[in-house]
């Protein structure tokens, strides 16, 4: 099992934990792709999907991971959620835990609600998303998917290129990155990027035109116009001008290498359509990985029984 109690954040996991993910995720990969997508692996066990925030990718992707594990579900948020009636955050967690669930998933606008939700409760956690902070299992499809093409990951040269400044996916991935070996690079304009990249142990440019070559891995993040604040950014058609993925850049990209990005994507703005749906754009195999990496870290933190997987 793995090494955390909950799954928070990435900076918490080794590389044993990860590597653990990843290859019971390939199990469940396995799973899912029979014509009955279902084991019995956490069947009695109940799963709040506490969802403070709105989400299509990652809400329906858990919620399948849960139902082919044949877990309980409870799904909670949005206007039917008490925290809304002017309920604390801590006195619902602790309500829902008095009717003995096994484990909250939690989305948030705020960077450390899920931290405070294990503060409330003896439930396992999972951190789906918490504002600008992390986003743990996105970085683990990542790793997955990029994994399963290359075979590795150690060495791996990856550019992370985009509104680093707003996005928890690359604050989750970068570390993930970094301890299991590969090189990255972060990618963005001067008012996107990160104020210490030396606090992820990184280099950071402004010019994706300087590095696209080297890459194995060329990552575009979504920008992240709900959560600029008024921050100042150029028009669409300037910023792919000089920060987007378009068909000339993508042609100068290394033989081999792919292309990722976390949806849902702003198309002829941070990528273009007929780069995001070429043969080497792993975008849908990344959606494809949700389910099955979100399958692993569900069955790792609740003990799931090793029989149970076939």
């Amino acid at each position: 099992m793995l090494s955390v109690r909950n799954l928070i954040d990435t900076t918490s996991l080794t590389a044993d934990d990860i590597t653990q993910i990843l290859d019971t995720a390939r199990s469940f990969d396995e799973v899912n792709s029979r014509s009955i997508k279902k084991v019995p692996a956490l069947r009695g066990r109940t799963i709040v999907n506490l969802f403070l925030e709105p989400s299509t990718r990652t809400r329906s992707s858990f919620e399948l991971a849960e139902k082919r594990l044949s877990a309980d579900t409870l799904n909670m948020g949005g206007k039917e959620s008490s925290v809304v009636k002017g309920e604390s955050l801590a006195d619902t967690i602790q309500t829902i835990s008095a009717m003995n669930v096994d484990a909250f998933v939690c989305r948030a606008s705020f960077a450390g609600t899920p931290h405070v939700i294990t503060e409330n409760t003896d439930a396992k956690v999972i951190n789906a998303g918490d504002g600008k902070h992390q986003h743990p299992t996105q970085a683990m499809l990542d790793l997955y998917t990029i994994r399963e093409h290359f075979g590795h990951l150690d060495g791996l040269k990856v550019a992370i290129v985009g509104d680093l400044l707003h996005s928890r996916v690359a604050g989750s991935l970068v570390p993930a990155l970094k301890t299991m070996g590969a090189e990255v690079t972060l990618v963005g304009p001067p008012t996107f990027q990160v104020i210490d990249p030396a606090y992820y142990g990184v280099e950071q440019t402004s010019s994706i035109d300087d590095v696209i070559e080297e890459m194995d891995v060329v990552y575009m993040l979504r920008v992240q116009l709900e959560r600029m604040g008024g921050a100042a950014i150029p028009s669409r058609r300037e910023y792919n001008r000089l920060y987007g993925l378009t068909k000339e850049r993508a042609a100068r990209m290394k033989p081999g290498s792919i292309v990722c990005h976390p949806g849902p994507m702003n198309r002829g703005m941070e990528i273009m359509g007929e780069v995001a749906d070429a043969p080497n754009s792993k975008i849908l195999d990344q959606v494809n990985a949700g389910v099955c990496t979100r399958m692993a870290a569900l069955y790792l933190l609740l003990g799931g029984d090793d029989n149970d997987l076939a």
